[in-house]
């Protein structure tokens, strides 16, 4: 008998691995150091660069992006918090998210906390834009993240970038690469949210994507399984494919205790997981964003490794 042929999701695919270490968009410091704690962190015993190559996938490690650093004595004189810091950093992670993209290679990027979701995915919007092409989101995490300053109660970056990508807040920030909105709401799906302030709720309703916001009631109703399967259509309508960024505070604290804005209730490890391997099974993924692990609230490495693994499970690894 033939032996089944060993599987190699990445055979002839090249990733671009990138850093961007910016933790001051958020409330508690640390996640800045989430960047090194993945990168570092040893799982099935080697590291995540190795275990990208083990997929068949080749590599090249871009190293950290460079993120103008905050004036934390006067951290509450701007609101959003450090704004001017983080549209210069934005600034730059978009360019050279853009860069990767433009020499072929599929982005996988390491934050930091999920304000950097406004720079990285401007960069992506504006290589598929100069293609004449939309790209989609699936965006996973506890918070809709979808605050403007005005009705943010804490000011935190973090908690708005998902609203600038759509064409609401700051001015500056909303233009990032000459262009708005970088993402049209019917490519937008939202998974895993649980905790949701007043003003976010009132823009999704705005908007009319309640239907792609799939909280945690409807994985309890529908399970993890139709929730991802309904969100990939969603994101692959548009003609570019689609990107995904990882919040793993999604993910129950039981299974993930290192992040800074835990919510119990969150999905299992198995959940998150399966998630990720079904977009990787699709085939429709132009980058993958993992962010928010915090090591200094972190115990035993456990939510580090765990972003490690599940950065493999979106790049094709299965049990067999």
């Amino acid at each position: 008998m033939e032996l089944r042929k060993l599987y190699k999701p990445g055979e002839g695919r090249h990733v671009g691995l990138v850093g961007v270490p910016l933790g001051y968009g958020a409330g508690k410091y640390g996640s800045d150091l989430g960047v090194s704690a993945i990168r570092l962190a040893e799982f099935l015993g080697d590291r995540v660069k190795g275990h990208i190559r083990s997929l068949g996938y080749e590599l090249t490690d871009y190293g950290d992006i460079d993120i103008v650093q905050p004036d934390l004595e006067n951290e509450e004189a701007q609101r959003p918090k450090h704004f001017k810091e983080v549209l210069e950093s934005s600034t730059r992670m978009a360019a050279k998210i853009k860069s990767i993209l433009g020499e072929g290679l599929l982005p996988v990027i390491i934050g930091g906390d999920h304000s950097i979701a406004a720079g990285t995915f401007s960069g992506i919007s504006s290589h598929f834009r100069d293609k004449g092409e939309d790209v989609g989101l699936i965006w996973f995490d506890a918070h809709a993240d979808m605050n403007t300053p005005e009705s943010s109660p804490s000011g935190n970056t973090h908690g708005m970038p998902l609203a600038t990508l759509l064409g609401y807040g700051a001015e500056e920030m909303v233009g990032l690469e000459g262009f708005s909105p970088k993402l049209k709401p019917s490519f937008l799906a939202h998974i895993g949210g649980r905790d949701l302030d007043d003003g976010e709720r009132e823009l999704i309703h705005k908007l009319g994507i309640r239907d792609q916001f799939f909280t945690m009631s409807d994985i309890d109703r529908r399970g993890m399984n139709a929730c991802v399967r309904d969100a990939i259509e969603i994101a692959s309508g548009a003609p570019g494919g689609y990107s995904v960024t990882f919040d793993v505070d999604i993910i129950d604290p039981r299974f993930a205790p290192g992040s800074g804005t835990l919510v119990r209730g969150g999905i299992t490890y198995r959940e998150a997981h399966l998630a990720l391997e079904m977009i990787a099974e699709d085939g429709g993924l132009r980058s993958f964003e993992i962010v928010e692990v915090n090591p200094m609230l972190d115990q035993s490495n456990i939510t580090a490794k765990l972003a490690g693994e599940l950065i493999l499970s979106a790049l094709g690894k299965l049990i067999l």
